[in-house]
């Protein structure tokens, strides 16, 4: 398999966030669904190297794609913190 792109990961984080804001994913679905796109990064990779996807990730909190809390716990399940 292919690794994931940067700009994949960021759509499939930005279509879990519109679904929030619309109510039409719970909580507990959304945590599934971050948890099923972690694991398919960890077994895929990603096509980007940590400075890359840190910026992606930086960006997206910017633009309340995802929480602070969100981006903390990507970066420590995708081994990206020091």
């Amino acid at each position: 398999m292919a690794p994931v792109s940067v700009a994949r990961f960021i759509e499939e984080l930005e279509k879990l966030g519109r679904e929030m804001t619309a109510g039409t994913l719970k909580t507990s679905e959304y945590d599934q669904r971050l948890a099923r796109i972690i694991g398919e990064l960890r077994k895929q990779g990603v096509d980007a190297d940590r400075p890359r996807l840190t910026t992606a990730l930086d960006d997206a909190l910017r633009r309340g794609v995802i929480t602070a809390a969100v981006k903390d716990h990507l970066l420590k399940r995708l081994g990206l913190t020091t």
